[in-house]
């Protein structure tokens, strides 16, 4: 893949996963997974369990080898020092049970290159941004599991990265801290931050990314804006017509129908179907309350693309 490159020739701050294959002996965790999160742009990757999301990840930053491919930010291939200016939540919590929340911290922070003070005043901040500031001399083991889920992406923040790479950062937290958090990567995102996070919450995916990434199997099904990927599904039609029994609509012609339940009936047309048509069909059975074209959500979608058997996570 060519380096993307700005007038005057430099390269794009952008984080490429390019090519990417891994083996764990006959099992194929991840085949010619390729995708790009530009600088300040936030990036969903979906998938179902062993879809290769935190397989994906931890290659990113270095914890496991790729058999092939590449991990390049600002078109050069990520080596140790580059990983230093990642912040990394894995899904797997990786904080020291039994130490302070703000040792920690700022021992984490250190370990990045911070010196102590400037430690000090990042952990300051971002445990009053995250709301466990009163927890600041609590052992980790004493805080409960959203508290717990805070002080991690906390040790993500705390040393000012350039790149964030979270997997199921919202997994266990309560609506509170989930707009908290979210708030939080919108913010980092606008001071230029490529963001990368795996999730199940597709709703959430739905409303904070740019874009969104679904992967199965190891391999990238299909990638884009979240309207794009919606536009590319098929156009439903929505009839809530609470006295129509159901069958009503199976013999206009162009019409399929998908479900019909407690007078919501969901359907989509062919090329000579006549929605004036299924409107007259639908008053004739009593009062129409919706009639509404949408397109599918990314969770609706992301069904199809999987299939109902795959379980998302």
């Amino acid at each position: 893949m060519a380096d993307i490159r700005l007038a005057g020739g430099a390269v794009a701050r952008q984080l490429e996963i390019d090519r990417l294959s891994k083996r764990f002996g006959e099992i194929t965790a991840l085949e010619d997974i390729t995708f790009q999160v530009s600088a300040g742009e936030i990036f969903g990757l979906v998938g179902s369990n062993g879809a290769g999301k935190t397989t994906a990840m931890r290659i990113v930053l270095g914890v496991i080898a790729a058999d092939a491919g590449e991990v390049r930010w600002e078109g050069t291939p990520v080596r140790l020092d580059t990983r230093r200016r990642i912040g990394y939540m894995p899904e797997e919590r990786g904080l020291y049970p039994r130490m302070r929340v703000a040792e920690q911290l700022e021992y984490l922070a250190c370990l990045h290159g911070m010196t102590a003070s400037a430690a000090h005043a990042s952990v300051d901040a971002w445990t009053e941004r995250l709301g466990v500031a009163d927890r600041r001399d609590d052992d980790v083991i004493k805080l409960s599991l959203g508290n717990q889920q805070r002080v991690q992406l906390a040790a993500a923040l705390v040393h000012d990265p350039e790149i964030l790479v979270l997997d199921e950062p919202f997994s266990g937290l309560d609506p509170v801290a989930v707009d908290v958090m979210s708030a939080v990567l919108r913010d980092k995102a606008g001071t230029g931050v490529p963001v990368v996070f795996s999730s199940h919450q597709l709703d959430l995916v739905e409303r904070l990314c740019d874009r969104v990434g679904i992967v199965r199997h190891g391999r990238m099904i299909t990638a884009g804006t979240v309207d794009d990927l919606r536009a590319g599904g098929r156009e439903e039609l929505i009839v809530h017509a609470p006295q129509a029994a159901p069958g009503w609509a199976d013999r206009l012609p162009g019409v399929t129908v998908h479900d019909h339940s407690d007078g919501r009936t969901r359907l989509t047309l062919g090329e000579d179907a006549d929605d004036q048509l299924i409107l007259r069909a639908a008053l004739a059975t009593g009062p129409v309350h919706e009639f509404a074209r949408r397109r599918p959500s990314l969770t609706e979608l992301f069904r199809h693309i999987v299939g109902p058997r795959e379980e998302i996570s």
